[in-house]
């Protein structure tokens, strides 16, 4: 695999199809997929930009991207059976970018046999762009990247729980464990992906916790995240595969922290 190739190729469409139209949507280019889900012209053409790419860079390879499962639900399927599958989100949280919030991103990873093994993750108007391969380590911007261990003390440990797609009694529970123990994680109502696990991997946020899975919001950062010593395990402890369908992730620092927060948050 060409991982500079690939790197190339996010960072091209997120500064010629992504960032020239950062608040300059006008209107006819967004609508609802369904309720509360927007999709806008910028994330059908990226996505159109990136599959091309990837074609390109390795053929044969499918492409499972957010827009194009949106119609076809059934190309999920190959991130469990295919010796190797692309995973294209082209515009990580939508919300954000219709919004004018800077947050957003573009995000492709590689998923061998149902695991993830590298992942791109590029947040064009914070100039960022983390690359991760399986054993070779994660980097930004082209430096090798670490992040200093998280806080021992539970009060200091940083982070979200984005709350909006959870059951409401797990809500309310998990929401409640966290003001009485863990005063550092904020309730969020979304948590957009790729800056959330930019935040994990630069060491500003040690845990997150999300309800909704899917490969493209999860895959990239579940690689960046293990090749810097975290964890991305769903709420019954096995390692999350984006192949596999299930509900609730936890997104830790390290083995120590995801332990702890389990703890404290009542998931053991």
């Amino acid at each position: 695999m060409d991982v500079a190739a690939v790197t190339g190729l996010v960072e091209h469409v997120a500064r010629t199809v992504v960032a020239p139209r950062f608040r300059d949507l006008v209107a006819g280019e967004v609508r609802e997929k369904s309720p509360g889900d927007l999709v806008t012209v910028v994330d059908t053409e990226a996505e159109a930009a990136l599959t091309a790419g990837l074609q390109a860079i390795a053929p044969g390879v499918p492409v499972v991207g957010e827009e194009a499962t949106a119609e076809r639900p059934e190309l999920l399927d190959l991130l469990a059976d295919a010796p190797r599958a692309w995973v294209v989100d082209p515009l990580d949280g939508t919300q954000a970018f219709v919004d004018g919030s800077p947050d957003h991103a573009v995000m492709v990873a590689l998923v061998e046999h149902g695991e993830c093994v590298a992942g791109w993750i590029c947040l064009p108007e914070h100039g960022e762009t983390y690359v991760a391969e399986r054993g070779s380590g994660a980097f930004r911007n082209g430096e090798r990247l670490t992040r200093a261990a998280a806080p021992a003390d539970p009060a200091s440990l940083r982070g979200g729980l984005a709350v909006r797609y959870l059951p409401v009694a797990l809500r309310d529970r998990l929401v409640r464990a966290a003001a009485d123990r863990l005063p550092g994680l904020t309730v969020e109502d979304r948590l957009w992906s790729g800056f959330e696990y930019a935040r994990l991997a630069s060491g500003v946020h040690d845990v997150a916790l999300y309800w909704r899975t899917w490969p493209w919001d999860h895959a990239p950062g579940a690689v960046l995240l293990r090749e810097l010593g975290g964890s991305s395990r769903r709420l019954d402890g096995s390692d999350y595969r984006p192949g596999r369908a299930g509900e609730g992730l936890l997104l830790a620092a390290d083995h120590g922290t995801e332990v702890l927060v389990r703890d404290l948050l009542g998931l053991t």
